[in-house]
């Protein structure tokens, strides 16, 4: 079923599954959000009393999430021009769609990969923004 990629310098996963999964010359990274490496706040979220996200500062996390991608792709032996499909996950895409597409323009042009985003009403964490991303691979582990 292909190898699993576990990076030491990847947030945790929440759950049981690697960071990555490399099947032939694909590598599948399951979901990726902003939260930091080693633990800690996502940057620029305030939580209620309840623990609900009251605010959160949504380019703040679109840079971290793009940061902890990099450091997969490259713990698997790929890079940044590797990507080809990402699906982004939102939690306002009425709000944050925008500032996205305009952040996203500073890490790819329209030679970039393939991309869907799509609106959740909440993700497993207290994040805004969750990627799934599909590299190709042309080194040998």
């Amino acid at each position: 079923m292909g190898d699993s990629i576990s990076s030491q310098r990847a947030p945790a996963a929440v759950g049981a599954y690697p960071h990555a999964r490399r099947h032939g010359n694909l590598l599948f990274l399951s979901g990726l959000g902003p939260r930091p490496p080693g633990g800690g706040p996502v940057a620029g979220v305030v939580l209620d009393d309840e623990g609900e996200v009251a605010s959160y500062d949504f380019a703040a996390q679109v840079h971290a999430v793009f940061k902890n991608v990099r450091i997969v792709l490259e713990d698997a032996g790929a890079d940044w021009s590797d990507l080809l499909d990402i699906t982004v996950y939102l939690i306002d895409i009425k709000k944050d769609f925008s500032t996205f597409n305009h952040l996203y323009a500073d890490y790819f042009d329209l030679q970039g990969p393939c991309r869907t985003t799509v609106e959740v009403n909440r993700l497993p964490t207290p994040i805004a923004i969750e990627l799934k991303c599909i590299a190709a691979l042309h080194k040998t582990p």
